[in-house]
């Protein structure tokens, strides 16, 4: 299949991401899959959908206008194909049809609203090609281990995606309405973390030792906050605990000055690490490896193959 370059827009309830990256099956192997661009703008719908169960009129301007911008990046780099996703807050949005009809309208980009495990199944598609094709070099991630469980685990504004692989194969996905902004607005259900936390101890008692990968921006930037030393892509627990009881005392302002944090992360770091302290406690995890991978790339990752197997 000849070189192109073929994007995914990813919706989230914090950020919305714009992620363009260049494929070419006959490069040379370290270059056969590279980023061009990468853009990530606060959008922050989960800020009104879950305290007024709505986009408003503010955010859904600023969402136009970042679609628009976006559509001239993707002309910029001569993108072939897209595949543009909203997750969680356009899901509960009262509105959320309306405003991506709308904005289909005015910039002829068609946003899908998929379902929560259909973005665990995603996330999880991620896993494959870290065994199968060696993507991350071995100094820099934990070699894959077939032997082991492990459970890939993605903490957004909206909610948590856990799915647990073993040999290559897909053993659990689901979706859980467990994420930092959704916490922040108080607005994660007893029941939803009941859920979860008897999920985990369910998982560590059937699978046994689980290692955890961990996706997203949230655990990108608690593994730079904890200055890990080497080059290892891996955050040990205890590392994990001591930055969150360094964060969490502080106020947002204090966040930003002392750990160089914007606003729209200073104040999800909190929940992120608990949920994440959470999720390794119950699952009996003693680290979380960090290959800096998120959904945006599974989007664009999936297309690839979708139209490599169609050809």
């Amino acid at each position: 299949m000849k070189a192109m370059n073929l994007a995914a827009i990813d919706i989230g309830s914090n950020g919305a991401r714009l992620l363009i990256k260049r494929f070419d099956d006959d490069g040379p192997e370290e270059n056969r899959v590279r980023r061009v661009m990468y853009l990530r703008v606060p959008l922050r719908l989960g800020k009104d959908v879950f305290t007024l169960n709505k986009v408003s009129k503010e955010r859904e301007r600023m969402m136009l206008h970042m679609m628009k911008g976006y559509k001239h990046f993707m002309k910029l780099n001569n993108v072939e194909a897209y595949r543009a996703c909203a997750t969680s807050a356009m899901r509960d949005a009262e509105n959320g049809r309306k405003v991506l009809k709308k904005i289909e309208k005015e910039t002829g980009i068609r946003l899908d609203i998929i379902s929560g495990d259909e973005e665990a199944k995603l996330l999880a598609s991620n896993f494959f090609p870290l065994m199968s094709e060696g993507d991350y070099a071995p100094e820099t991630l934990p070699a894959i281990d077939e032997s082991l469980t492990y459970a890939y685990v993605d903490v957004g504004g909206g909610s948590t995606e856990v799915s647990l692989i073993q040999n290559r194969q897909l053993l659990v996905s689901h979706s859980y309405d467990c994420g930092t902004l959704r916490m922040l607005s108080g607005k994660v259900r007893k029941e939803t973390l009941n859920e979860l936390k008897a999920d985990l101890a369910e998982y560590a008692k059937r699978f046994g030792k689980i290692c955890i990968i961990g996706s997203g921006g949230n655990i990108n930037k608690l593994y730079k906050l904890a200055r890990v030393k080497g080059d290892k892509k891996e955050l040990q627990l205890k590392e994990l605990e001591s930055l969150y009881l360094q964060l969490k005392p502080l106020s947002i302002e204090e966040r930003m000055e002392t750990f160089g944090l914007k606003e729209d992360r200073a104040d999800v770091i909190i929940p992120a690490a608990e949920i994440f302290l959470m999720v390794a406690n119950g699952l009996k995890s003693d680290r979380i490896l960090v290959p800096y991978i998120s959904l945006a790339d599974s989007i664009v990752d999936g297309l690839y193959e979708q139209m490599r197997n169609e050809t």
